[in-house]
C-alpha cells in the first residue's frame, strides 16, 4: 500500500488534525516523503467534484467534509450524532468489538467524549475486560436497527479492511 493511501487512512480514522511529525511516526516515513504525499492528497481533494477537503490547521492536516455540503448531509445523519462521533462509531462497527484503549489510539483522546455520547444514545455497549483494565466496546441492537446493517455485512467490510492493512 502506498504512502498516500496510508496517510489518507490515518487522517480519515483520526478525524482530527495530525502533524507531519506524527504522520511520519505512524507511517514510518521520512518528512520529505510525507510532504510529497500531502501534495498528492491536496491535488486529489482540490477537485470541485470532491466532497472531501484536506485542511491544514497550525501545520497539521485533517480530512473534512467540504463546508458547502453541511446543509445537504445534515438530513442524512442521525440528528443526535456529530460527524466525529459517527467516525468513532464506524471504527467500532468495522472492528465489531474493540478495546476502548485501542479505539483511543486509533481515534485520539476526543474519542472518550464520543464513547460517552454513543453509550448515552445506546448505539454501543461497554463491557469490562476480564484480564485487563480496559473495556470492550461493541455495537448495540439500536445500532443495527438505526443503520439497517447486518452483522454479516460488517464482517465482510471488516475482513476487507483487515486484509488491506
Amino acid at each position: 500500500m502506498d504512502l498516500v493511501t496510508r496517510i489518507e487512512a490515518v487522517l480519515y480514522l483520526k478525524g482530527r488534525p495530525i502533524s507531519k511529525k506524527d504522520l511520519s511516526e505512524i507511517t514510518n516515513s521520512d518528512i520529505n516523503s510525507i510532504n510529497d504525499a500531502i501534495k498528492d492528497l491536496k491535488s486529489k481533494y482540490s477537485s470541485p467534484n470532491s466532497a472531501i477537503a484536506l485542511n491544514e490547521l497550525n501545520n497539521s492536516f485533517c480530512l473534512e467534509l467540504k463546508s458547502n455540503l453541511n446543509d445537504f448531509v445534515e438530513d442524512l445523519l442521525p440528528s443526535e450524532l456529530k460527524t466525529s462521533e459517527l467516525r468513532t462509531l464506524a471504527t467500532i462497527a468495522i472492528k465489531k468489538k474493540i478495546l476502548q484503549s485501542d479505539l483511543i489510539i486509533l481515534r485520539g483522546s476526543g474519542a472518550y467524549d464520543h464513547i460517552k455520547e454513543l453509550l448515552e444514545k445506546k448505539f454501543i455497549v461497554k463491557r469490562k475486560q476480564k484480564d485487563g483494565r480496559s473495556y470492550w466496546l461493541s455495537l448495540s441492537e439500536k445500532f443495527f436497527q438505526t443503520f439497517a446493517l447486518s452483522n454479516e455485512y460488517l464482517s465482510k467490510i471488516g475482513s476487507r479492511t483487515n486484509k488491506q492493512q
